[in-house]
């Protein structure tokens, strides 16, 4: 009987390469900038995924200044503190990041028709 035990295999995960492979990759942590329809032809830009020992505020302040638009910080329960502004902003937001240092082109994620 004891040879049974011994032919039994092991659970084996399949996957488990696979989810060690992507660790590296979910901790490269993206900034999604999505669009939202509102009613009619107005949108919403939303900014989600900014590191919090950024100031959202005077980011926001920059962005409404150079884009002359309003917007406003939401706080989200899961995702934290989303950067809103009135309008299609979505390549003027990942320009803008760029360029000021904030961020790099790889770690931006634009999502949106």
């Amino acid at each position: 009987m004891s040879d049974l035990d011994t032919q039994i295999p092991s659970t084996f995960d399949p996957f488990a390469e696979a989810s060690a492979d992507n660790a590296g990759a979910v901790s490269k942590e993206y900034v999604h900038i999505r669009v939202q329809q509102r009613n009619g032809r107005k949108s919403l830009t939303t900014v989600q995924g900014l590191k919090k020992e950024y100031s959202k505020t005077k980011i926001l302040k920059d962005l409404k200044k150079e884009f002359c638009c309003n917007g406003t910080v939401v706080e989200d329960p899961e995702l934290g503190q989303v950067i809103q502004l009135q309008g299609d902003q979505r390549k003027n937001v990942s320009t803008f990041l760029v360029q000021a240092g904030i961020l790099k082109k790889e770690q931006i994620k634009i999502h949106g028709f």
